[in-house]
C-alpha cells in the first residue's frame, strides 16, 4: 500500500474509533471512512483487532512526541517553582485541536477495555502516557537534583503534578479551571517542595 494510502486509513480509522469505539466500529464504516475497500483493510491488517492496534499506537507515538516537546518547553527552567508549575498545569490543562481526536478515542477506550485485548492497552500506555510520564520525571528530577523539590520516585510525582494540576480541573462546580490549578500546585509543593525552591531559587535549563 502506498504511503499516502495507508496514512489516509490511520486516519479514517482514527475518526471511527474516536467516535464509535472498538466494539461498535465495524469494518465497513472503518474501510467507507478512510476511502478504501474492505478488502484492504483485510489484506493490509487481517481483522479489526489489528488495525485498531497499529492506529493506537501511531496515534499514541505522535501525541506523546507533540506533549513530550511541549513539557520540555513549560518545565526546562523552574526559576518561581509555584509561578513556574502554574504555568505548566494551566498549558496542560488546555486541549489542543491537533490532539482532540487522540483524547477522543482514549476517552472510548477507557469505557470499552474490557473488549480490548489486555496487550494492546499495555502496547498503547509504553508508545504514549508512559513515554510522558518519564519525561516529565526526568525534569523534575533534574530539578530536585538541584534542590528545587524533594522527590524520591519522580515517576510518582510526575504523576502526582499531572493529576492535581491537570486531572479533571473542570469537576467542581463554581471552582474555575485555574482555582484547580492553583490549589493542585500548592498541594505539589506541599509534599514535594523544598526551602530552596519556595524561596525561588529555581534552577536554569540544562
Amino acid at each position: 500500500m502506498r504511503a499516502d494510502k495507508q496514512r489516509d486509513l490511520l486516519d479514517g480509522a482514527l475518526r471511527v474509533f474516536a467516535r464509535d469505539g472498538f466494539s461498535r466500529a465495524s469494518i465497513g464504516v472503518l474501510a467507507s471512512e478512510a476511502g478504501v475497500s474492505t478488502r484492504t483493510i483485510y489484506n493490509q491488517y487481517g481483522n479489526k483487532e489489528a488495525l485498531f492496534r497499529a492506529v493506537i499506537l501511531d496515534s499514541a507515538t505522535a501525541v506523546a512526541e507533540r506533549q513530550i516537546a511541549r513539557a520540555a518547553t513549560l518545565l526546562d527552567r523552574v526559576d518561581d517553582p509555584r509561578a513556574d508549575l502554574v504555568a505548566f498545569g494551566e498549558a496542560w490543562a488546555t486541549p489542543e485541536p491537533e490532539t482532540a481526536l487522540h483524547f477522543a478515542m482514549v476517552r472510548q477506550v477507557n469505557a470499552d477495555a474490557e473488549h480490548i485485548d489486555p496487550t494492546v492497552l499495555a502496547a498503547w500506555q509504553e508508545a504514549g502516557p508512559r513515554r510522558v510520564r518519564d519525561a516529565i520525571a526526568e525534569h523534575l528530577r533534574r530539578h530536585a537534583d538541584h534542590g528545587v523539590f524533594a522527590i524520591d520516585d519522580e515517576r510518582i510525582a510526575a504523576l502526582h503534578l499531572v493529576q492535581l494540576t491537570a486531572g479533571s480541573v473542570d469537576s467542581v462546580a463554581g471552582v474555575s479551571s485555574a482555582e484547580m490549578v492553583r490549589a493542585g500546585v500548592d498541594v505539589f509543593l506541599a509534599a514535594y517542595g523544598t526551602q530552596r525552591g519556595q524561596q525561588g531559587r529555581g534552577t536554569a535549563g540544562r
